[in-house]
């Protein structure tokens, strides 16, 4: 693991300045207390990160939850009574590990998943903008269309025009280009400018520009523009911002039922993100899914028992780690202490990172998610991957998360539905010498009620004074349905004077007076002619 150690070190960086603004920010768009998002950062850095058998994949509190946990934060009475569904959520997770529940991730189609990365990118890149301007609301860390603050997504950046900030607009413009130039030109310099990250530069810049201008009348920026770490006076003040799951609300059905929930949720979100940053790794490593349920069920238990929120593994912060060359779990790792240190040293220099900077850096961070390139790579790539992408997009831009990848999901099952029908058979017009069509019809490998329609057209529009044989050496499964439509074709077969001949593995046949008795089965559900 160490041996990536020039890597993993400055990407860790850079993951802890994405991950600190989305801690906070997803804390606040929960109701919970900020302290709470940065526990489940460092839970999700250090222990899943450890636990966890990704490579790449960077775990922490996701914006998904943020409208569960405000909702289950009212219902359950409390913060400290949600906790306990935090802990059994765990639980339950790690259950689903146990019972190998991780296979669930490998059914999502590339295109899905594509569309997914795409969509996230652009929702990060219309979230961010009012924060690069210096306008900063809640509902920046709120991945959804909808927000918690009655408005949505563009109602958000009309209002941003009014209510630009000339100070944290200058930094955050200065830092953008600063990063555009650090990525395109300078990094491929020197190997200095590898190891020292562009981001890591622009918020030094940007502590540098508060501390100059904050007495200056136009550029100052106030502390509603800035990260905001709490502070404590003390040790025991420190220790004062943990809280503790209050055990006593375990009899209440309503705490199994968010438990469970966010068990669902959280492992569902957590598969796609495997899945997704799997993609992206320019090593191709393949996460082991089951390991990596048990892995965010026990860091969701650790978080819970000390008022950390739940963890997801989640993707900006995942591909923040790959774009920034991170090539082991120790960068996700160090990333985790990175932030234990930090909230116990310095919160206070932590307090003047303006979050115009780091809305700089996530600006970046969506576009390499959301690349023009990508959109006409699809298109060229026809309907059956491009519809599954575009549905995706647009549903994650337009409702959230899992709702648009659940659209994209319905379509690319549409698309296959469509495709096994198309292909359910091969029909061949071989001869219509002495004025009888000599048709060839080749089933398909595996024939399902799917091709029913497809197959019982083609029957159907039959021409009379037909010879039609029927090929199944290479079909392995034939469902019962198909089995049907051609017993009841024999009745119309005789009337039209259509001659059958019949080629299986089981024989070969002419005008079979039943296909029934011939496959020697009885009216069940499906035929297996391996």
């Amino acid at each position: 693991m160490f041996k990536n150690l020039k890597s993993d070190l400055p990407a860790s960086i850079v993951v802890f300045f994405v991950a600190l603004p989305l801690c906070l920010g997803i804390a606040l768009a929960s109701g919970a207390p900020l302290f709470s998002g940065l526990i489940a950062g460092i839970i999700g850095g250090i222990v899943v990160g450890g636990l966890s058998g990704s490579k790449v994949g960077v775990s922490g509190p996701a914006a998904g939850l943020a409208a569960i946990v405000l909702t289950a934060i009212g219902s359950l009475g409390g913060y400290e009574n949600f906790l306990v569904a935090v802990v059994l959520g765990g639980v339950i997770q790690l259950i689903f590990g146990f019972l190998r529940a991780g296979v669930i991730g490998y059914y999502f189609p590339s295109s899905v998943i594509k569309g997914m990365l795409t969509g996230i990118g652009i929702i990060i890149i219309l979230k961010q903008i009012p924060n690069f301007f210096g306008y900063d609301e809640e509902s920046a860390w709120d991945l959804e269309f909808f927000e918690i603050d009655g408005g949505n997504t563009f109602s958000e950046l009309f209002t941003m025009l009014s209510n630009i900030h000339p100070g944290a607009a200058l930094i955050g413009i200065v830092s953008l280009l600063l990063l555009i130039l650090w990525d395109r030109i300078l990094s491929h310099k020197s190997k200095i400018f590898k190891l020292i990250q562009g981001p890591f530069v622009v918020v030094v810049l940007g502590i540098i520009f508060y501390i100059l201008t904050q007495d200056h009348e136009v550029f100052a920026i106030g502390s509603n523009h800035m990260v905001s770490v709490p502070v404590p006076e003390d040790f025991n003040s420190f220790i004062s911002q943990f809280s503790f799951p209050n055990f006593a609300a375990i009899s209440n059905h309503e705490v199994w039922i968010v438990a469970f929930t966010l068990a669902l949720v959280a492992s569902l979100e957590t598969l796609l993100c495997v899945e997704a940053s799997d993609k992206i790794d320019p090593d191709k490593n393949v996460t082991p899914t089951n390991r990596e349920l048990l892995a965010q069920g026990t860091g969701n238990i650790i978080s819970g028992l000390i008022g950390g929120l739940p963890i997801t593994q989640v993707i900006v912060r995942s591909s923040a780690n790959v774009q920034s060359g991170g090539k082991s779990k120790l960068s996700t790792i160090l990333h985790g202490f990175l932030l234990l240190i930090s909230v116990i040293l310095i919160p206070s220099l932590l307090n003047k990172i303006p979050l115009s900077v780091l809305a700089a850096v996530l600006l970046l961070v969506g576009y390499k998610l959301a690349k023009p390139s990508l959109f006409k790579k699809m298109y060229d790539l026809g309907w059956k991957q491009s519809i599954p992408f575009f549905v995706t997009v647009i549903g994650i831009i337009f409702t959230d998360l899992l709702v648009g990848i659940g659209l994209g999901l319905m379509v690319g099952i549409v698309v296959i539905l469509l495709k096994s029908y198309q292909n359910s058979h091969f029909l061949n017009i071989e001869d219509k010498s002495n004025g009888k069509h000599k048709i060839k019809m080749t089933l398909a490998e595996e024939v399902t009620f799917i091709n029913k329609g497809a197959i019982l057209k083609e029957l159907d529009s039959l021409p009379r004074n037909t010879f039609l044989e029927i090929d199944l050496i290479k079909t392995r499964y034939l469902d019962y349905d198909i089995i049907e439509i051609l017993e009841d074709f024999l009745y119309k077969a005789e009337e039209r004077d259509i001659d059958i001949k019949l080629i299986s593995k089981r024989g070969i046949v002419e005008n079979p007076s039943s296909f029934i008795r011939f496959f020697n089965e009885k009216p069940k559900s499906s035929l297996s002619l391996s």
